[in-house]
């Protein structure tokens, strides 16, 4: 079985000859054994980041110092491109250290700038490469973010949303958008309904991005588009609203279809053990009676309060099913979960709690012990 390639992986001689060969068909002087050599020297060693940051410096050896001509041969690339392997998930990061040399040498030319990301977006998105842009014009950026929203390629119209994400993975974090992301949302406002389901799922991630700072203005916008929402719409207003789901913010559960005041009675909530290690699993159950006269959607979750070194306690939320109940239903709940080592929490011994909740609120607690090991 091959060995499975990682995302580095997508940066590598291979690519750096594609790189070669296009520049080469726009700019002959362009020494593509010599930048081929230079790419392999110590890329073996490197992680994604860092290849990236390779690939751009080596490229500012080969490529002219002025940006103004570097503008002219970067703008010609898309005829003489190799796409590569239509197989290969990672083909397109040939592209991002293109991308991203606007960023560091177009910086002081941002006319320029913009448009090479406008033209480049396509082999690979400019959602890195626009930020440094943004962060040092904004009035120039909001000039071309709203003319992009009507673009004819729909790399371009994501580019306006994705780009402008406050807290987009790997990229740049715009604190000002997370502070306030009123400028970005006449542009979210524009593409809520794109044909294209990848600039709508931009902007799904991009308001979930904005509810982590600003979940009220989400959940007013969502409220407006909700009113006449088109099956596009509805879908961008689900996936948005994902991290305030997981937050167990009440508001939104509406939104999604869920009941807005349940009525419901928990009772039998039990704890098979309430004495645990770390590795062990936290067994309950729940049963769950409708005291309402009409149907209820319910979103049941069930929200653990960890430990924190401090002594505090921190509330994480977990899923545990969707249900309809009928008036004067009843229905029983069963959960395994087990709470062991991973990544991104550390454990510590003490007092633990577990709640259910129910569309957001949270009805029934219990208090369990954690042991974590020396």
């Amino acid at each position: 079985m091959a060995a499975q390639r990682l995302m580095k992986d997508g940066l590598n001689t291979a690519s750096a000859q594609r790189i070669a060969q296009a520049i080469n068909q726009v700019y002959p002087e362009f020494n593509v054994e010599q930048f081929i050599a230079q790419i392999d020297s110590g890329l073996a060693a490197l992680e994604l980041k860092q290849r990236v940051n390779h690939f751009i410096a080596v490229l500012a050896k080969h490529l002219p110092q002025d940006f103004i001509a570097c503008h002219k041969i970067l703008t010609q690339l898309k005829p003489h491109w190799d796409h590569g392997d239509p197989d290969d998930a990672l083909r397109s990061f040939a592209a991002w250290p293109v991308t991203d040399f606007v960023a560091k040498y177009g910086l002081d030319f941002p006319e320029l700038a913009f448009d090479c990301l406008h033209y480049l977006t396509s082999l690979f998105s400019a959602e890195f490469a626009i930020r440094p842009l943004i962060e040092k014009y904004p009035d120039l950026s909001a000039k071309y973010l709203r003319q992009w929203v009507t673009d004819d390629d729909y790399h371009v119209r994501r580019l306006a949303s994705e780009g402008t994400r406050p807290r987009l993975p790997w990229g740049i974090r715009l604190q000002r958008f997370c502070q306030d992301p009123s400028p970005n949302l006449w542009l979210l406002e524009q593409l809520k309904d794109d044909d294209s389901e990848y600039v709508r799922r931009s902007v799904a991630n991009h308001l979930n991005d904005i509810a982590k700072d600003n979940p009220d203005i989400v959940i007013d916008m969502c409220k407006r588009w909700q009113q006449d929402a088109s099956t596009k719409t509805q879908w961008v207003i689900k996936h948005a609203c994902r991290s305030l789901i997981k937050s167990g913010n009440p508001e939104v559960f509406p939104l999604l279809g869920f009941t807005e005041f349940p009525n419901v009675i928990l009772e039998k909530f039990s704890l098979i053990n309430t004495e645990l290690t770390l590795g062990d699993v936290l067994s309950f159950s729940v049963q769950l009676t409708s005291s309402s006269n009409s149907t209820q959607k319910l979103a049941i979750d069930f929200v653990i309060y960890h430990m924190k070194a401090n002594g505090k306690l921190s509330a994480k939320v977990f899923k545990l099913k969707e249900i309809t109940l009928n008036s004067k239903e009843s229905i029983s709940l069963t959960k395994h979960h087990t709470i062991k080592a991973i990544t991104t929490r550390k454990y510590y011994s003490g007092a633990h709690k577990i709640a259910i909740q129910v569309n957001g609120r949270e009805e029934v607690i219990k208090d369990f012990k954690l042991t974590v090991p020396d």
